[in-house]
């Protein structure tokens, strides 16, 4: 049978429905009506792990900070401990004992140590020169047997470090008055020949610095800033006015002195608070140890009577 030729308008619905296939044009696509239901839960998610994701780096960042806090005080550490290598003591132990406190005068021949000035005026002494001083002075009497030494100090404050410095030593001291003369008039009665001269102040010792200048003799002397260091052979920079500043400085010349002459014994033997007295703050450190200790055996003592002990 021959083919029924299509209408136009048949051909026409065929074109639409190839070009249009099942197509609802009635929905908007750029409303939301079309999300499912659980729309409002996904923005829910996503804004919580927006939150998230911003708290963890917040976390990252405060880390990273600390680890730079961390790696800095650990480089601060690790530099001190490296500037005080081959010290004779922890530097921090000078300032302890204010063996770096100087007075507000500062003369030139000592502005070379000073390291800076406090707002109320007084000099501050650089602990790394006062180390350096006192390595110098011991690596200088080494030298000299004790009878061929003598120490002088006028200031009362320091005659128990002096005394102590003698007893372990076997160096020969003079507290109080020195005895001008001594060792340069042969007509004196207690006359004696010496090869070396310590003093504990270049003003107040200053008989026993003018003898030794006149016969010539070398002088270790302990000097503040306000000190003039004419005829003084070795300086040790320090606070010479206080008493345990001299006797830290004094038991690191008598401990290194030992050393020097083969007693190492001996000189680990030596303790510091022996020459400088107790702290301040370890005193009251002590004085809370010991009454807490004291209130724990009361304690035990009650408990031992009300069990009938």
């Amino acid at each position: 049978m021959p083919r029924k030729k299509k209408t136009e308008e048949e051909n026409d619905e065929e074109t639409k429905a190839v070009e249009s296939p099942n197509i609802d044009f009635s929905i908007d696509v750029f409303s939301d009506s079309h999300l499912d239901k659980g729309g409002t839960s996904k923005d829910k998610k996503k804004k919580e792990l927006e939150e998230k994701a911003k708290k963890l780096a917040e976390k990252i960042e405060i880390k990273d900070k600390k680890d730079i806090k961390g790696e800095v005080e650990a480089e601060a550490i690790k530099k001190k401990a490296k500037k005080a290598e081959g010290t004779l003591l922890a530097l921090d132990d000078y300032v302890k004992y204010s063996a770096h406190l100087g007075t507000k005068a500062v003369t030139p021949n000592m502005r070379q140590f000073v390291y800076r000035r406090r707002a109320d005026g007084i000099a501050v002494l650089n602990t790394t020169f006062i180390d350096k001083g006192i390595k110098e002075a011991a690596d200088f009497l080494k030298e000299f047997k004790p009878e061929d030494i003598f120490l002088a100090c006028k200031r009362e404050s320091c005659w128990p470090a002096v005394k102590k410095f003698a007893e372990a030593t076997g160096i020969r001291v003079f507290t109080k008055k020195y005895p001008a003369g001594i060792i340069t008039n042969l007509e004196l009665k207690d006359f004696f020949e010496t090869e070396l001269i310590v003093i504990c102040d270049p003003w107040l010792d200053k008989n026993a610095l003018n003898d030794a200048v006149r016969i010539k003799k070398p002088v270790v002397a302990l000097c503040d800033t306000n000190n003039l260091t004419t005829g003084v052979t070795k300086i040790i920079p320090c606070n010479n006015k206080s008493g345990k500043s001299v006797g830290l400085v004094l038991y690191l010349l008598a401990r290194e002195y030992l050393k020097n002459q083969g007693k190492k014994e001996e000189a680990s033997k030596l303790k510091m608070e022996d020459f400088t007295g107790v702290p301040e703050e370890e005193q009251e450190t002590r004085r809370i140890e010991k009454e807490d200790t004291e209130k724990g055996e009361k304690v035990k003592v009650g408990e031992g009577a009300a069990e009938g002990v």
